[in-house]
């Protein structure tokens, strides 16, 4: 029997080829004329290069009307949630790409409960997820749940700030968090270095959890095998963001230039903005929305379980208390009934015995 969905060369249509080798082939179309949707947030301090970062990687402009807040404005901003939507298509996939940034993170003079706002969003998108996917119309759910938290750390300390690390500790469980060390062209590779495995030491210390690779399997080629093993050494990446086009030799490139040469940013020598485009992009993406689904929305799912149960057991003691409550009081009604009862047979039987005494005194005058 031969697929009509899977058309074959007349001598593979043999009575032994039965047409379930075109599933993947259906899968494909079927996702790509769905598209796919990818919510990636950034988070860290301003000046960072945060936007900067996002437009180099999806070639675009999206915070083009955005006004630089001048000093005594940053002062008294509290941490904003900026959501922008981007459509973009290759080859004929289509992505709906959300960022979300968060502007004000960090720049108070008291940074205390600044990253509430954001852990605000995550959780709502949580909830709203829920609802949707508890609902009747469960066909056409739009997963706005954050996927891909890029978190900006600064190149001029010694490691992590206790912002930084509090931050982080507040959501690793609720998002796949993404260290990168911003700007960095303003270190040395040797400052770079020893700046990654500082910041790996207190992530381990603090018990951060950071989105891990996946292991390969077994069957995959040496060259593949060996670029998830970079991508891995690579983290947290060193990165620098530019969109300014320079020339080099006689060809164009984006980079950065300085009185002593020109950074380039898809250079993989210069920084690591190469690997993180394409771990963000062409190998992980699927891999960090499984995480989302299956490990942080799971978490959050079974705790609105758990809530909702507890909830519920809660209600039903209360009924079943005011219930016994309200027998009792019924018992209480029905023996305070008979008591009146009685003492009304007893009156009654009192006025029986006057009215009698009453009459045998006056027959006894008579």
């Amino acid at each position: 029997m031969t697929s009509p969905l899977c058309p074959r060369k007349r001598d593979e249509q043999d009575r032994e080829y039965i047409g379930f080798a075109c599933l993947p082939e259906q899968v494909h179309r079927k996702t790509v004329k769905r598209g796919f949707d990818f919510t990636l947030m950034v988070a860290g301090e301003a000046g960072l290069g945060k936007s900067t970062l996002v437009n180099s990687l999806f070639l675009s402009d999206l915070y083009k009307s955005r006004a630089v807040p001048s000093v005594e404005e940053r002062i008294s901003k509290t941490t904003e949630i900026d959501k922008k939507t981007l459509d973009i298509e290759e080859k004929g996939v289509k992505l709906r790409l959300t960022v979300v940034d968060t502007p004000g993170f960090g720049d108070q003079v008291n940074v205390d409960d600044c990253w509430k706002p954001i852990e605000k969003y995550i959780d709502d998108q949580f909830a709203q997820y829920f609802k949707d996917e508890s609902g009747l119309n469960r066909k056409n759910i739009t997963d706005n749940r954050v996927h891909c938290c890029l978190y900006f750390i600064s190149p001029y300390g010694r490691g992590l700030r206790p912002l930084d690390v509090e931050f982080m500790k507040r959501i690793h469980n609720k998002v796949n968090i993404v260290p990168l060390i911003s700007k960095a062209d303003t270190l040395t590779p040797s400052e770079i270095r020893k700046l990654k495995e500082k910041i790996l030491q207190e992530i381990q210390k603090h018990q951060i959890s950071i989105y891990t690779f996946p292991e390969c399997d077994e069957d995959e080629d040496d060259d593949f095998k060996e670029h998830i093993r970079e991508l891995k050494e690579a983290i947290p990446f060193a990165v620098i963001g530019s969109n300014t086009v320079v020339e080099v030799n006689g060809k164009k490139v984006r980079g950065r230039l300085y009185p002593w040469g020109i950074v380039e940013v898809d250079n993989p020598r210069h920084c690591d903005f190469t690997r993180l485009r394409t771990m963000l992009i062409s190998t992980h993406m699927h891999d960090l929305k499984d995480m989302t689904q299956d490990v942080h929305y799971e978490n959050y799912r079974s705790r609105c379980i758990s809530n909702i149960t507890a909830q519920t057991t809660r209600e039903r003691t209360k009924l079943k208390r005011d219930s016994c409550n309200f027998e009792a009081m019924s018992d209480a009604d029905r023996l305070l009934r008979e008591k009146d009862e009685e003492i009304a047979r007893m009156q009654q039987m009192l006025s029986q015995m006057a009215a009698q005494m009453h009459r045998g005194t006056m027959n006894g005058h008579k």
